[in-house]
Formats: structure tokens, sequence, C-alpha cells
């Protein structure tokens, strides 16, 4: 018997009687195994792959994740823990793979080219969003106010302003945000790391954003000049 496959377009998807009557699979030996999960915790939308029902679940949020390395890595993201530094511009990062296409941005390595416009990525995740500006597609739709995006992520945070979901959690003053991102510039104010370096005066900054107003407000005449 073949296994159903859930369509991973579709961000949020529980198995029911509707779908199939028997969700196990009897394999040769006629063990059950179960495929699919049938429950899910996180009011959020989440994507599954497979998963146990609430056994690798996260307790901030809820979602499902595959196994308890993947659960460990997500939490990371409502600690604020991000051990993995960027040794050019000390940018930090929660898992090591995000940290070698971050250093992509240094080295200036774009493999990844798109066919319309030759525009260039240093990832292919990228690329693939990129083409939606051609096509139109915007495949993630809001379910309380019908808004559609070309990215699932775009959409979950779009999603927060219905919900008032404030999932990411500052450890040491309890306040809470609503992106990962916002957190980890809150806990600078804490730890005083200041990571983004004025390549003209060696000054630092706590956000990226700051840095750049100090860069037109003091340096952008100097960057005329030599321009």
């Amino acid at each position: 018997m073949e296994a159903d496959v859930i369509d991973k377009s579709e961000p949020f998807h529980v198995k029911t009687d509707a779908d199939r009557t028997d969700i196990t699979e009897h394999t040769r030996d006629d063990k059950p195994r179960m495929n699919f999960i049938t429950v899910c915790d996180r009011s959020a939308p989440c994507r599954h792959t497979n998963v146990q029902p609430t056994k690798y679940s996260c307790t901030e949020c809820g979602k499902c994740c595959r196994n308890s390395h993947d659960l460990e890595r997500h939490r990371k993201s409502h600690s604020g823990e991000k051990p993995f530094e960027c040794t050019a511009c000390s940018k930090r990062f929660t898992r090591p793979e995000s940290l070698v296409m971050h250093n992509k941005l240094h080295s200036g390595e774009k493999p990844y080219k798109c066919d319309v416009c030759e525009k260039a990525f240093s990832q292919s995740g990228n690329l693939n969003v990129h083409m939606r500006v051609h096509t139109g597609d915007k495949p993630y739709k809001c379910s309380v106010c019908n808004k559609v995006f070309r990215q699932s992520g775009v959409r979950n945070k779009h999603m927060r302003l219905h919900t008032g979901e404030k999932l990411y959690k500052c450890g040491v003053c309890d306040k809470a945000f609503s992106e990962s991102g916002t957190l980890s510039t809150h806990m600078s104010i804490h730890t005083g790391e200041k990571p983004f370096k004025c390549l003209l005066c060696d000054r630092r900054f706590r956000v990226s954003s700051i840095l750049q107003k100090h860069t037109r407000r003091i340096h952008q005449r100097d960057i005329t000049a030599k321009s």
C-alpha cells in the first residue's frame, strides 16, 4: 500500500478520517507503522514531515520537530542563543549552516542566477523566492484577512498581527517579542554587544539600521568625495 504524502505547499495539514480511514501502513511483516501525525498543538501555521504528535514539540510555541536535535536547535530561536559567530563582521547565528550561507555575503559568491533578469543569489532558496516576482505567484494566504504573500515566513509574521502572539521571550527581563530578530536586537541591551562596526571610523552599534544612519549622517560627504 502506498503511503499518502502530505502536500508541503499547504502550511498546515492534519490527517482526518475524511482523508483516510486507516492511517497506518503495514510492512511486509504485518506490523503497523504510523506514518503521519493526527494532532498538532500549534495554533500558528506549521509544516510537518512525519513527526509523532507532541513527542518533539516546542513548549514555547508548539512547533513540531523531527527529532531531539532539531528541537534543541529550534529552542535557541526563543532563548536568543547564537553560538556561531562570523569572523568578518561578528554577526552571530543559531545554526552553523546559517553561518556558512552568511559567509557567502563576504566572499561575494552568488552561484544561483535568475534566467529572466540575471540577478544572482548566494542561496538557492532566495532565487526560488525571487522567481515569484516574475511569476506573480503568492502561494501563502492569511486565513484571517486573505492577504497573500510570496514567502511563508512573511505570512507567519503577518499572522501575529491578528493573534497578538509574542513567542520570543527575553530570559533576562521577560519582555516578549513577535519576531526572533527583535529579541536578538533586544538581548544586546543586556549583553552590551555591538556587532555592527563602521568601516570608516571604527564606531560600533547594536543594530545595523543605526550604523546605516551613522554612515549617512557622518560619512556621506567623505563617501561622495571618494566616488
